[in-house]
């Protein structure tokens, strides 16, 4: 069994917690992996004294104070021993799928990693085509509606939202169940901000659906949702989807007039 710890700027709170540093020192004593992310390598992990004479990573702005406990290195993931260190939030499915290989082995890391559709050298640069040119301008900070079903994929809703609200976006996650609160496909729960029915009653700069096979679904199901989006189109507002809702959603609604798009790669025509 292993141990994670997530990164986050509130440092001092993991550095203050006896409980879990007593958990993470018995996990290294007894040979057992124990890993971070973020700022946490170095805010944790290099203060409590357990990763000493091992190469290790994190955050960026965090490198220094790292280096007084470690031997730093820039890999986006970095296995030293039982440690596993990475960089923060871009380098989250890599640093995830390398917790995989390390708890189950590389067979079942492959498993995981190939439905992800995780790009082979994540480190390489790579450039965007943009086929129907829209010109993506706000006088204010724009509002975007992310709706969300009982089987949605939550690593996707969630990291809209989070990219999204940290270039400032005001992001409205609306839930197209009966309830605010759903249960993603990998059995997370999620809190929206409202029903989808009463974000029907607002405008958007921006509808962008997640993807999860039965999220998608019920997104294809939903007349309200269905009628906002072909309203943003007529509106010619951005819209976009991601994993199955290309092919769920858009596609049988007569939402997508491009012959090139990205979708899951077994809905693929």
């Amino acid at each position: 069994m292993g141990t994670a710890m997530i990164g986050k700027f509130e440092y001092d709170k993991w550095t203050m917690c006896k409980y879990m540093y007593s958990i993470v020192k018995k996990q290294a004593a007894e040979g057992r992996l124990y890993a971070a992310i973020c700022a946490s390598p170095a805010v944790a992990f290099g203060s409590w004294g357990l990763l000493k004479g091992l190469k290790a990573t994190c955050y960026p702005s965090f490198m220094e104070q790292l280096s007084s406990t470690a031997t730093t290195v820039e890999s986006r993931v970095q296995q030293d021993g039982n440690a596993i260190t990475s960089r923060g939030p871009g380098t989250t499915m890599e640093f995830s799928v390398a917790l995989v290989e390390q708890l189950f082995g590389k067979d079942k890391a492959d498993s995981v990693k190939g439905p992800l559709v995780m790009r082979s050298n994540p480190g390489d640069e790579y450039t965007i085509a943009e086929l129907n040119t829209v010109e993506w301008v706000s006088d204010d900070p724009p509002k975007v509606l992310v709706p969300i079903a009982n089987g949605s994929e939550e690593m996707e809703t969630i990291s809209i939202v989070d990219v999204l609200r940290r270039a400032k976006a005001e992001v409205i996650v609306a839930s197209v169940e009966d309830t605010k609160e759903t249960v993603g496909s990998r059995k997370v729960k999620i809190v929206s901000d409202m029903l989808l029915n009463e974000a029907s009653k607002l405008s958007y700069d921006l509808i962008v659906l997640p993807g999860g096979l039965p999220g998608a679904k019920k997104f294809g199901s939903s007349e309200t949702l269905v009628e906002m989006l072909k309203k943003q189109k007529s509106s010619n507002k951005p819209y976009g989807a991601i994993c199955a809702s290309p092919a769920l959603v858009l596609e049988p609604h007569g939402l997508l007039e491009v012959s090139s798009l990205a979708v899951l790669p077994y809905l693929m025509p």
